[in-house]
């Protein structure tokens, strides 16, 4: 936690915006305000304290609650005008609602591949953090589809990634990686959905299981095995256990 007051550009108010991570899953649990003050006790005590704007007070996150935040780092981003706050929460509530996160409202967005974080940060050479599915999303979001046509749909726009390898896209830069790279990935996601699942959190778990999904169909793709000999198997496993 290298950060001095020193270093920080306070906006016109006075204040810089904070968003709050757990430090151990990287969950963003809030956003918030700090003022000099605020922010020169956080460093001394080491547990978050914060400028509410509404109540225009100092306010020592669980205080009253217990639901208090340990930091363990603080970073402070490029032009020196938000902070990142890593902690380890106490009693697993950040938000007012009694919620883990304040963050678990979601809001339907028009996506497109090009646009989409993961694909910009991998197109830049770097390993995504949060990783989301390549859909490209001419796959119809307004009509729901059953999950075994969305697979299908998924699978194969997966296969036309790896034969054409167009640029800026997200599974094109899996392939170029490798196996390697590719089974780093369903690694990581596979320990993001258990600890998803772990902080019982079903928001998380719902996206985590679907990151993990479409890691393993590039994985499929890759090694050759299509989702026909994935239900083959399955069928087979039914119909043992059926006669058993």
């Amino acid at each position: 936690m290298k950060v001095s007051l020193e270093d920080v550009k306070f906006d016109g108010s006075g204040l810089v915006p904070v968003i709050v991570q757990d430090a151990q899953t990287r969950q963003v649990l809030m956003l918030a305000y700090m003022n000099a003050e605020s922010l020169r006790r956080t460093l001394e005590d080491g547990e978050t304290w914060f400028w509410s704007r509404s109540r225009s007070e100092l306010w020592h996150k669980g205080a009253t609650s217990g639901n208090t935040q340990r930091v363990i780092d603080l970073r402070l981003d490029c032009d020196s005008d938000a902070l990142i706050a890593l902690v380890n929460p106490r009693g697993g509530v950040a938000c007012h609602t009694g919620a883990p996160s304040c963050f678990f409202n979601e809001v339907a967005v028009a996506s497109d591949e090009i646009s989409s974080p993961v694909s910009v940060e991998a197109n830049a050479g770097q390993s995504g953090a949060n990783d989301a599915s390549d859909v490209d999303d001419d796959a119809g979001a307004e009509e729901t589809v059953g999950l075994g046509a969305l697979l299908a749909e998924l699978y194969e726009l997966i296969e036309m990634r790896r034969r054409e390898r167009p640029e800026g896209s997200y599974t094109t830069y899996l392939f170029n990686a490798g196996l390697d790279k590719i089974l780093k990935k369903v690694g990581e996601e596979s320990a993001e959905t258990i600890i998803a699942a772990k902080n019982q959190d079903p928001h998380a778990l719902t996206a985590e299981a679907a990151d993990l999904i479409y890691h393993l169909l590039v994985l499929l793709v890759e090694r050759g095995v299509s989702l026909d000999a994935v239900r083959d198997e399955l069928a087979r496993r039914s119909a043992k256990k059926g006669t058993a």
